[in-house]
């Protein structure tokens, strides 16, 4: 084994130890838990963490808009775009115009669309419970209200609007 192969030290000081930086540490997890539960969609479905995303919102917000639903699921609007014509072509959204706005276009579930959610939803729902199952009942309230008051409170201090 060559000096090349071991770890170096740092030769200057470490300014951001990413191991121990909390977003970089939730973003992690965060993709690893996608990507285990979208094994769910995409094996049996073909589909991708972003239209399943959109699949979801729109079995909760019928006639959502794109732009609400990248409001709502913090996605960019170029993916929700991508993720809305896969389902589009699919068969597994459909889209209609406002009646008031024809500028303005709603987006719900297919039938087809439907029958996804109701198969999947079930099976990601189980799929959360045993990720929580490490944690007792309190642990599992406490988790909830630390990641609502990082959410309410915690960005708009980090972005300095507090």
């Amino acid at each position: 084994m060559s000096d090349l192969d071991a770890p170096q030290p740092p030769q200057h000081p470490v300014l951001l130890n990413l191991e121990q930086f909390l977003p970089y540490r939730l973003s992690v997890l965060s993709n690893r838990i996608s990507s285990n539960i979208a094994k769910v969609y995409g094996d049996r479905y073909g589909m991708a963490i972003p239209e399943w995303r959109v699949i979801t919102i729109l079995a909760l917000y019928p006639g959502s808009s794109a732009s609400e639903v990248s409001d709502r699921t913090a996605m960019d609007k170029v993916a929700v775009s991508r993720a809305v014509a896969r389902l589009l072509e699919r068969g597994f959204i459909r889209r209609e115009t406002h009646g008031d706005d024809r500028r303005r276009s709603m987006l719900a579930l297919s039938p087809a669309g439907r029958q996804v959610y109701e198969t999947v939803a079930p099976l990601v729902n189980e799929m959360e419970q045993r990720l929580m199952s490490v944690f007792s009942a309190e642990e599992q309230q406490l988790l909830e209200r630390l990641i609502d008051t990082l959410a309410k409170d915690g960005l708009p201090r980090m972005a300095g609007k507090d």
